[in-house]
């Protein structure tokens, strides 16, 4: 399971240009104005081997001009809420101000695992004036400065410290399979159908589902964990606060989970967020089914299976091996077929490969086809073996691992999931020096 962290502190002290280098990119506006984050960000990043979403709020203030103030607010406290660790900024040019205080006391209460942060610290004397700061009574405090990146380390390394150790999951636990999908994608009208009676409060309102529901489904001879989520839509189409709260608990659910069904209006386009959700289902290494929903609305003279396939495996290149089935909750039109499809992509997710048979087969294909030539330099693979996860990696170990480019890893992954059936699971591959 990866850690949420939520950035917070009063206004203008650069909790955004944080944000954007801990997940290096230019997501959240930075401005020397106060009050330009009003929304809450999200991202992921990646430091020692631990991978975590970072939270970044808007400006936490009371008594101020801000029409939003309230708002923002509130928003701050739900990051906090949902967050594992806080990381507190604060500005050692203006010094501690009340407003430090404020959220101190704020934080204090809360119980959650505060890392103090003190900005724009980049010299010798500024070093000295953040001294002050240890007033706000804080344990774990670190100088840095987010816009060169100067002591940036030494906080992750204390981020890093605070996240638990990735674990396994065992295969003797039932399998949890979440719906994930676009608001009023038919999500809750799916679990609906398949455990026979109205569960779930189902509205042609998007957003009727708030958060992420557990079900036990245990018929048919099928035993696993059904897990209904809120909509996740685009980030700036999130406007109220609960909303923004189930789209963070959706995205855990989906890091928790063993294999999303993702389920797609059909009477819709497979847009940028549909794939948004898919990657971000790929990006955890977790098993996929896609599932067109509402078939029965659409007109099959113009629109065939075969044709919307294509369609889908085009936009999804290039991890096209994943099981697509055409589903009506409704009519309840291969709903059961969408589970039987779901529990083999969760064996194939959890299956291993004798490092012996794995070698007999894999080798002669490498022999046949070498990795291209590097500056002269060939590269010898000599071995290779499944790795103990809980998703399927791979390594390949040889005398130059740094020559392996990308289209001789995808040609591997290609070649593995041609002897092996790994469908609708990502493949992790690694070329380790012998």
């Amino acid at each position: 399971m990866s850690s949420i962290v939520a950035i917070v502190g009063r206004p203008n002290v650069g909790k955004s240009t944080f944000f954007n280098r801990l997940i290096q990119k230019r997501d959240a506006i930075v401005d020397s104005q106060s009050g330009v984050t009003r929304d809450r960000h999200y991202g992921y990043s990646f430091w020692n081997g631990k991978e975590f979403t970072v939270i970044d709020t808007g400006g936490f203030m009371l008594g101020g001009e801000d029409n939003f103030e309230k708002e923002i607010n509130s928003q701050v406290m739900i990051a906090i809420e949902e967050a594992d660790i806080v990381i507190f900024v604060v500005d050692v040019e203006t010094g501690v101000s009340s407003m430090d205080y404020e959220i101190s006391r704020l934080l204090h209460k809360s119980s959650k695992e505060v890392v103090l942060a003190v900005n724009k610290v980049d010299n010798s004397k500024r070093q000295l004036d953040s001294i002050e700061f240890h007033s706000l009574g804080f344990d774990k405090t670190f100088n840095f400065s987010a816009i060169n990146g100067s002591g940036t380390g030494e906080v992750l390394d204390c981020l890093a410290s605070l996240m638990p150790d990735e674990s396994v999951i065992e295969n003797d636990e039932i399998p949890g399979f979440a719906v994930v999908g676009r608001p009023n994608a038919g999500k809750s009208s799916f679990i609906n159908a398949l455990l026979g009676e109205e569960r779930y409060v189902v509205k042609d309102l998007a957003g009727t589902t708030r958060d992420s529901i557990d079900t036990h489904f245990n018929r048919f001879g099928f035993d696993f964990k059904l897990i209904d989520t809120a909509g996740i839509r685009k980030k700036s189409k999130i406007s109220d606060d609960v909303e923004f709260y189930s789209v963070v608990r959706s995205i855990r659910t989906i890091e928790n989970s063993d294999v999303c069904l993702i389920i797609f209006d059909a009477t819709r386009s497979f847009d940028s967020q549909v794939k948004n959700i898919f990657w971000l289902a790929a990006r955890n290494n977790k098993g996929i089914v896609i599932l067109v929903n509402k078939w029965d609305l659409v007109d099959k003279k113009t629109n065939t299976i075969k044709i919307i396939e294509q369609e889908i495996r085009k936009e999804l290149e290039p991890f096209t091996d994943v099981p697509i089935v055409f589903i009506s909750s409704i009519t309840k039109q291969r709903i059961f077929k969408a589970i039987e499809t779901a529990m083999t992509v969760y064996k194939n997710r959890s299956k291993k490969i004798v490092t012996r048979k794995f070698n007999d087969c894999m080798l002669p294909i490498i022999e046949k086809n070498p990795p291209p030539a590097y500056k002269g330099k060939y590269v010898k693979i000599k071995f290779c073996t499944q790795l103990p996860s809980s998703f399927p990696q791979f390594a390949f170990f040889c005398n130059l691992p740094q020559y392996i480019k990308d289209p001789y890893k995808r040609f591997i992954e290609n070649k593995i999931r041609e002897m092996y059936d790994f469908n609708g699971t990502p493949i992790r591959i690694f070329f380790r020096k012998k």
